[in-house]
């Protein structure tokens, strides 16, 4: 199978605005942003989807979110952010390899989509 597209950024084959990175995961500023601020927190490791994680992944899935957190903190989000997993083509999922996306800077109305 060939790499994603974030894989080939984590190898980096391609260029990427690269936010934050550690050994689990990069944080990456998102080519068609839909919010002012709109970030992908990408693990390392590919995990396809949420959908197909497992119990193994539990500790990655987790430092996701507290990755999001100390993102918002370090850029002072103060008036709120969403975070968001699409899982499938229905869920508007559009690369195989599981990413949270960080929005914030504008209201963002419910339901989405």
């Amino acid at each position: 199978m060939p790499k994603t597209i974030f894989q080939r950024i984590i190898d980096r084959e391609i260029p990427a605005k690269i936010e934050h990175e550690d050994d689990l995961c990069i944080v990456l500023h998102d080519i068609q942003p839909q919010a002012p601020v709109h970030l992908l927190i990408i693990p390392k490791k590919l995990i396809p989807r949420v959908g197909e994680a497992t119990l193994a992944d539990q500790a990655t899935l987790g430092h996701l979110l507290l990755t999001a957190g100390a993102l918002a903190q370090k850029l002072q989000l103060t008036e709120g952010f969403r975070l968001v997993v699409n899982n499938g083509p229905y869920g508007g999922e559009s690369v195989p390899h599981l990413h949270v996306h960080l929005l914030a800077k504008r209201p963002l109305a419910w339901p989405p989509g």
